[in-house]
């Protein structure tokens, strides 16, 4: 009796040793299959992500290039005359001659740059209204050289700061008094805005390697699409669930 006691409780713990490694190797699957549905739903977001990032940027483009053949269409025939070109890239219309602009050390305009603003600022906006749900904002930027007097480096700087901030908003004030009231005054006031970033962006001479000061003085109007900001949403999102 005593062996036949032995062997049953035998054959039963065998039992029970695999009814437990078949529960195991059960909830080891259903973790697995947990597992791959989360990896497969985040490959599809992250696919679903890089396709609106793909859309936004080709959106990006086609507009950057339609804005830039307006303009160029637009002022072509003036640009030469005016010392001032149209950058593909960052759309910038830049006026390049600094005699021109304004008085020396000063942001009060001269009158051969009023002549220009009020021939270029009203054409400039009736282009680009056509894009206004594309625009996220149009800077007007002032640009000055390394130098104040006698002054140079970081002594310059905020002096040099102080005056491309006081021009640029002279700027604006003056191509806003060129438009009547109505929607496009509302629009540019809800959507320039006026820039000064001193000598940080100064001009070098690609073969001397030293500063142009005279290029360096220049005043900008440069359109931002709303597309770059798009962009930055999403891959800040996407870096986001990453981390």
């Amino acid at each position: 009796m005593g062996s036949l006691d032995n062997l049953f409780r035998s054959s039963g713990s065998k039992n029970d040793d695999a009814e437990h490694w078949i529960g195991i190797s059960d909830l080891m699957s259903g973790l697995m299959m947990m597992f791959l549905f989360i990896a497969v739903a985040y490959m599809y977001y992250v696919q679903v992500e890089r396709n609106n990032i793909k859309e936004i940027a080709v959106t990006y483009k086609d507009t950057q290039v339609a804005i830039y053949n307006d303009l160029v269409s637009e002022f072509a025939a003036d640009l030469s005359r005016w010392n001032a070109a149209v950058e593909r890239d960052t759309l910038e219309v830049t006026f390049n001659n600094p005699e021109v602009l304004f008085r020396s050390g000063s942001p009060e305009l001269n009158p051969q740059f009023k002549m220009i603003l009020a021939d270029f600022f009203p054409r400039y906006v009736a282009v680009l209204s056509r894009y206004r749900t594309a625009i996220e904002e149009i800077r007007i930027e002032g640009h000055t050289s390394s130098d104040w007097g006698n002054l140079h480096g970081e002594q310059a700087y905020f002096p040099n700061m102080a005056l491309s901030q006081d021009r640029t908003r002279s700027v604006l004030q003056h191509v806003l008094s060129l438009l009547t009231a109505g929607s496009d005054r509302e629009w540019v006031r809800s959507s320039f805005a006026a820039v000064g970033y001193s000598s940080s962006r100064r001009i070098v001479d690609s073969d001397t390697q030293q500063e142009s000061s005279a290029r360096s003085r220049r005043v900008n109007f440069r359109v931002i699409t709303n597309s770059e900001l798009q962009i930055r949403n999403i891959i800040e999102r996407l870096d986001g669930n990453q981390g």
